[in-house]
C-alpha cells in the first residue's frame, strides 16, 4: 500500500537531515553538473506536485478536519491511533486522482521520455497543517508565477520575432551562399582567363622582341624609302601656305634620302625602282602649283596703287624655299620666271619714281643764276614782285637737313602742294631717299629670295630693275644743279650723297655704290663750275677797278660816295660769309675733296680785288687801314670754324693783317 510504503521507508537510513519532516511530495531536484559562465534562460516554473489545489478542490471529497495530524505528531502515531470512520482510505484517494499504479515489467525497456523519479522525501513536516492546505500553493508564489507566464507570453512574441528574423536570415544566407558558389565559379572562370591572357602576354612579348629587333635592322632602309602620303597629299591638293611649305621641304629632304640610297651600286631593288616614277609625278605637280603661284603674284604686282613691299614680304619671302626648288627641278622655268619678275618690279618702280619727280619738280625752287655772282652789285638784280629773298652766300639753317633724323622722304601729294620755297638740295633729299630706300629693300629681297643664283647674277637683277630708276635720279640732279650758282645748295647735295654712301654700307647694299658714284661725278664737277664763274666775276671787277688814285675812278662807283673810305667793302662780307658756309660744310672733309683748290682760287682772287682796290687810296696809312679793315673783318666771320681747311684759311687772312703792322 501507499501509506505501507512510506512507513517501511520511514526505517530505512537517510542521509537527510534529521530536522527535515519527510513530505509525499517530490524533492526538488538540483542540478549538479558543472557551472557554466553562460546565462541561464529564464526556465518554466519549479514542478510541484500534482495535488493541487484545483485538483482538490474539483475532488468529491476531502479529508476532514479531525483527520489531520496535530503538530508535533508523526505520521506513525496518527496511524496508531487509528482512522476515523468517516475518512476515506487515502490510497484510494490517490489512486482516482492519479490513477492506478501500473507495475513495471521486468523486461521493459528504460525510455529516454520517462521522467526521472524523484527522491523520496524521508520526512514531511506539514506544521499543523492539513493535506490540502499543504498542498495548496503560495499565493505569492501563484502571483509570481502568473506574472512570470505574462512575462513569458510576452516574451513568447519576441521570440517568435526572433524566430522569423532567424529565419529571414537563413533565407539570406541561403542566397549568399548561392551567389559565393556563383562567384567562386566565376573567379575560376576568371582565373582561368586570366592565364590565357598571361600566356597571350608572354606570346606578344616575344613577338614584339621580335619585330623591335627586325625594326632595328630594317627601320633605318624603309625610313629612306618612304615618303608620307600626307605630305604627297598636301603637295598635291592642300593650299599654298606654310604647312604646304613645310611638306615641300619633308619632301624635299626624303627626295634627297631616296636619292642618296639609289646612287649606292648594291641598292637596287624593286621597291627603290618603283619610287622613281612617284617622285618625278609629285615634283612635276609641285613645280606646276609653284609655277602658277608665282605667276599670279607677278600679276598681283602690277595692279595699280599695289604696294610691292607687301607682297614681297607676305607672297615671295613667307615661300623663299619654293624659288631654291624650282631652281633645283626646272631651271630653265625659274630663270623665265625671274625674268618676269624683274620686268615687272622695273615696269613698277620705274612708273612710280617717274610720278615721284613729277611731284618734286613742282616744288618752289630758289633761282640762283648769273645775276647772284659773288661781285655782282645786289642792288642792281632784277627782282620779280612777290619774290621772296634769299641769302646766296650764307649757310643759316641750310645745314639742318643734314642733320635732321628723319629718313622718311616728301610725301608725292605734300610736294605737290607745297607753296612754300625750298633751295635745291630738298627735293634732290626727297628723291634719293626714297630711292635708297626702295633699293635696300629689294636688294635685300632679292638676295633672300634667290638664293641657287650667284651674286652676279643678283646684281644683274637689280641693276636692271633699277637703272631706269638710277638715270631718273642723275636726271634730277642734273636738272636741279645745271643752270643753278648755288654752290652751297651743290655742296650739301654732295654732302647728302655721302651720308647715303655711310648708310649703305650700313645696311651692306653694295649694288647703288654706281649711283652714289654718278652722282657724285655730276656735283663735284658742278661745285668747281660755280666757284669759277665767281672767281671769274670777282676778276671781272677787279680789272675795272682803277690802279692809281682818280677823282672818278671806277672805285667811286662802288662806294656810296666819291670820297675814298677805309671801310671793308660789300664784296668783302659776301666773300667772309661765302668761306664761312663752305668751311662749316667741310669741317670733316678729306684731303682727297676740290674743296680745298676751290677755295684756293677763290682767296687769290679776292686778295688781288683788295690790292687793287688799295691803290685807289692815295694815302699810304689809309691804304694800310683799308687792307686792315678788309682782312680783320675776314678773320672775325672765320672765327668759329672748323677743321683743318679752316684753320689754314683763318691762318692766312691773319697772317695778312699781321703784315700790315696797323694798331687796331
Amino acid at each position: 500500500m501507499w501509506l505501507d510504503r512510506f512507513a517501511s521507508q520511514s526505517n530505512t537510513p537517510s542521509n537527510a537531515s534529521p530536522n527535515r519532516s519527510f513530505s509525499p511530495a517530490p524533492r526538488k531536484s538540483f542540478q549538479s553538473g558543472p557551472t557554466t559562465s553562460i546565462p541561464r534562460r529564464p526556465g518554466l516554473p519549479a514542478r510541484t506536485t500534482s495535488l493541487s489545489v484545483a485538483s482538490l478542490g474539483g475532488s468529491s471529497e476531502s479529508l476532514p478536519s479531525m483527520a489531520r495530524v496535530p503538530k508535533g505528531a508523526t505520521l506513525r502515531q496518527s496511524l496508531t491511533n487509528g482512522v476515523a470512520p468517516d475518512v476515506r482510505d487515502p490510497e484510494h484517494v490517490l489512486e482516482g486522482l492519479l490513477g492506478p499504479v501500473r507495475p513495471k515489467r521486468v523486461d521493459e525497456p528504460a525510455s529516454d521520455d520517462d521522467p526521472v523519479t524523484p527522491e523520496l522525501a524521508q520526512d514531511i513536516e506539514f506544521d499543523g497543517l492539513s493535506l490540502e492546505e499543504y498542498a495548496k500553493p503560495d499565493v505569492a508564489t501563484v502571483q509570481r508565477n502568473d506574472a512570470q507566464a505574462h512575462d513569458f507570453e510576452e516574451e513568447k512574441q519576441q521570440f517568435e520575432g526572433l524566430h522569423r528574423d532567424i529565419a529571414n536570415c537563413d533565407q539570406v544566407l541561403l542566397s549568399v551562399e548561392t551567389y559565393l558558389t556563383s562567384f567562386k565559379a566565376d573567379l575560376a572562370a576568371v582565373a582561368q582567363e586570366i592565364e590565357t591572357l598571361q600566356n597571350w602576354s608572354a606570346n606578344l612579348n616575344t613577338k614584339l622582341h621580335n619585330r623591335k629587333v627586325v625594326e632595328k635592322l630594317l627601320g633605318p632602309e624603309v625610313e629612306a624609302l618612304i615618303i608620307p602620303p600626307a605630305v604627297i597629299k598636301k603637295l598635291v591638293e592642300g593650299n599654298m601656305d606654310d604647312v604646304w611649305v613645310k611638306a615641300l621641304a619633308e619632301f624635299e629632304r626624303r627626295t634627297k634620302l631616296i636619292d642618296k640610297k639609289l646612287s649606292q651600286p648594291d641598292s637596287s631593288s624593286a621597291a627603290t625602282e618603283s619610287l622613281r616614277p612617284l617622285i618625278e609625278n609629285v615634283s612635276d605637280k609641285a613645280v606646276e602649283r609653284i609655277r602658277d603661284y608665282v605667276v599670279a603674284q607677278i600679276k598681283a604686282l602690277r595692279s595699280p596703287n599695289i604696294n610691292a613691299q607687301i607682297i614681297q614680304q607676305k607672297s615671295f619671302l613667307r615661300y623663299c624655299n619654293v624659288s631654291a626648288f624650282l631652281a633645283t627641278r626646272q631651271p630653265q622655268l625659274a630663270d623665265e620666271l625671274s625674268q618676269a619678275y624683274v620686268n615687272t618690279m622695273r615696269w613698277y618702280y620705274t612708273a612710280n619714281f617717274a610720278r615721284y619727280r613729277v611731284s618734286l619738280e613742282k616744288m618752289h625752287v630758289h633761282v640762283i643764276d648769273q645775276t647772284d655772282a659773288i661781285a655782282m652789285d645786289p642792288t642792281k638784280r632784277v627782282v620779280k614782285a612777290g619774290t621772296p629773298t634769299h641769302n646766296t652766300f650764307s649757310v643759316g639753317r641750310r645745314t639742318d637737313v643734314l642733320k635732321t633724323s628723319s629718313d622718311s622722304a616728301v610725301p608725292a601729294h605734300l610736294a605737290e602742294d607745297d607753296k612754300s620755297m625750298h633751295y635745291l638740295e630738298i627735293p634732290f633729299r626727297a628723291f634719293n631717299l626714297a630711292l635708297i630706300d626702295n633699293a635696300s629693300t629689294e636688294y635685300a629681297f632679292l638676295t633672300e629670295f634667290f638664293t641657287k643664283h650667284t651674286f652676279h647674277t643678283t646684281r644683274a637683277y637689280f641693276n636692271s630693275i633699277f637703272q631706269p630708276v638710277f638715270d631718273l635720279g642723275l636726271a634730277l640732279t642734273k636738272s636741279l644743279t645745271e643752270q643753278s650758282l648755288d654752290a652751297l645748295g651743290i655742296l650739301i647735295c654732295v654732302r647728302l650723297n655721302q651720308h647715303f654712301a655711310f648708310e649703305l654700307q650700313r645696311r651692306k647694299i653694295p649694288a647703288l655704290e654706281g649711283y652714289i658714284n654718278g652722282t657724285n661725278m655730276l656735283l663735284w664737277p658742278r661745285f668747281q663750275q660755280v666757284i669759277d664763274i665767281h672767281c671769274d666775276s670777282i676778276r671781272k671787277f677787279t680789272a675795272s677797278l682803277p690802279t692809281k688814285p682818280a677823282g672818278s675812278s671806277a672805285l667811286s662807283l662802288t662806294t656810296p660816295t666819291t670820297s675814298q673810305s677805309t671801310a671793308p667793302h660789300p664784296l668783302t662780307q659776301r666773300f667772309a660769309n661765302f668761306v664761312h658756309a663752305i668751311l662749316v660744310l667741310s669741317s670733316e672733309a678729306g684731303d682727297d675733296e676740290p674743296i680745298g683748290s676751290s677755295l684756293r682760287r677763290l682767296r687769290k682772287e679776292y686778295e688781288a680785288f683788295l690790292v687793287r682796290s688799295s691803290k685807289g687810296v692815295a694815302e699810304a696809312r689809309k691804304r694800310e687801314r683799308l687792307l686792315y679793315n678788309n682782312y680783320s673783318l675776314v678773320s672775325t666771320i672765320l672765327a668759329d670754324t672748323e677743321g683743318k681747311m679752316a684753320e689754314e684759311v683763318k691762318g692766312r687772312f691773319e697772317g695778312l693783317r699781321e703784315e700790315l703792322g696797323v694798331d687796331s
